[in-house]
């Protein structure tokens, strides 16, 4: 079973994750590893993000991107963009 690493870099500390794949996971996106790392990384970005548990700049950082990238990534992953559920949205409106 592959093993690899992910380095997460922040402004004064960097950290490496191991995680085990099947041999096969990578015939799963037809990708090859690097690839599937990175995909992997916007992925759990782009969940985290719908979670509301980081920024969109925050999602970018951490899927290694430039948040100007990131915007599109929701999309794609069939995730709103917006952080606001439509009823806080309409209430901005409405305050505006």
């Amino acid at each position: 079973m592959p093993k690899f690493t992910f380095p997460f870099k922040d402004l004064n500390m960097s950290t490496q994750i191991t995680i085990d794949l099947p041999d096969d996971a990578f015939s799963a996106l037809r990708s090859r590893p690097e690839d599937f790392v990175k995909e992997m990384r916007l992925a759990a970005a782009v969940k985290w993000l719908e979670l509301g548990l980081v920024s969109q700049s925050k999602a970018a950082e951490l899927a290694g991107v430039s948040r100007k990238c990131f915007i599109q990534a929701p999309t794609r992953f069939r995730v709103s963009p917006f952080q606001e559920t439509p009823e806080e949205l309409c209430e901005a409106v409405n305050r505006a």
